[in-house]
């Protein structure tokens, strides 16, 4: 038996960041029912292509909804109408959890806010999930992942030095937000089933994506100095960045003096020993004539061959892989990240509980569940 089941979830939540938190509890055995406006559903049953497609070769949503909704049953409900809100009000009085991402006040007129709903249903868990969070002067504004990364100093982090900040290829902090949500319900869970007492949750993006900027934070914190663009390095160690070899990129990941010692000594380098570079925080007042040097070892290897004779020597390194070949390593392979609820393909939740990997084997609801 999966860990959340018995749990009750109702999702009335679009777009990423709640269905994200949706579908982690889905996996992990909650009941999850996702409620969506009659006809258009979810916007993001729209966003696309690449569309899905069934055994017979119907199209389906795109690919964009169904990596965040797998596991969960769908309602349609208008809720702005006086039976929409009635149907919502039968689903939470049995239910332990409500994830919304409406505006702040935004379910209030409805009758459908944590007041309203925590009334029906004593100990309700109610997670609130908004760009800004439900106080603050930002609080009224919408929020949107890329502006997040924008406001919250993660793009300024991100790029080459030379080049204009940049975003995450994912939607980064409306995932991560999903994911401290997800957090938060279980820790009200736990309290509740101690004390009886539910919970009101203020989840923001802005708070999530601030929060995560973790060592860059504190080293702003500690040395007053502004972190900058590093491109591939790393802002506390090296050498930790890609290096150039003769058929591509390989990302070679030094934590410690032993390590950079070992990669000296494959590299043909006598560097371990001068001073100038014996410890991190020498490497790093000398980052630049170090990384020249080792660039300039590097390209005389092929990537494969590099990456071998460091895994024997335990130097942590790595090739840059594209999507395809992610999904075709056979350590991926190995512990099934590809999955196919439903007949429909995804990606299995990371979580792996007594050998069980938490993935629901529940597609996404149908757009033919949004419409009746």
């Amino acid at each position: 038996m999966k860990p959340l089941a018995g749990i009750r979830v109702v999702e009335l939540a679009r777009i990423l960041a709640g269905p994200w938190c949706g579908q982690l509890l889905a996996d992990l055995g909650a009941e999850v029912v996702k409620v969506e406006r009659p006809g258009a559903g979810d916007d993001t049953r729209h966003w696309g292509p690449p569309f899905l497609h069934d055994a017979d070769g119907a199209s389906l949503d795109a690919a964009y909804y169904h990596s965040c909704n797998r596991g969960k049953t769908g309602r349609a409900i208008d809720i702005a109408t006086p039976e929409g809100q009635a149907e919502v009000r039968a689903l939470v009085a049995d239910a332990d959890v409500v994830i919304e991402n409406y505006k702040v006040g935004g379910l209030a007129k409805y009758g459908l806010d944590n007041a309203s709903l925590s009334a029906i249903r004593p100990g309700l868990v109610t997670c609130s999930i908004t760009g800004f969070g439900q106080t603050g002067p930002y609080a009224h504004r919408a929020g949107y992942d890329f502006i997040i990364q924008a406001m919250g100093g993660f793009m300024s982090l991100t790029g080459e030095p030379d080049g204009p900040p940049q975003k995450a290829g994912i939607a980064y902090a409306d995932i991560f937000t999903g994911v401290y949500a997800a957090v938060a319900i279980l820790a009200a869970l736990r309290r509740r089933d101690a004390s009886g007492e539910g919970a009101h949750i203020d989840m923001a993006l802005m708070d999530t994506q601030v929060a995560v900027l973790a060592n860059q934070a504190l080293n702003w914190m500690a040395s007053g100095r502004v972190p900058q663009r590093m491109g591939n390095g790393h802002a506390n160690l090296a050498p930790y960045q890609a290096f150039p070899t003769e058929d591509g990129d390989l990302v070679i990941a030094v934590g410690n003096d032993g390590q950079f010692r070992r990669l000296c000594e494959v590299l043909g380098l006598a560097l371990a020993d001068d001073p100038a570079f014996a410890t991190n925080p020498s490497r790093l007042a000398h980052r630049e004539p170090l990384v020249a040097a080792i660039e300039d070892a590097t390209r005389r290897w092929s990537r494969d061959a590099l990456a071998g004779a460091l895994e024997t020597v335990g130097v942590p390194a790595g090739p840059i892989n594209a999507l395809d070949q992610v999904f075709a390593d056979p350590q991926i392979v190995a512990r099934g990240l590809r999955i196919a609820p439903g007949g429909l393909p995804g990606v299995a939740s990371p979580i792996v509980i007594d050998g069980e990997r938490m993935a629901s084997d529940r597609p996404s609801p149908p757009r033919a569940a949004n419409d009746r």
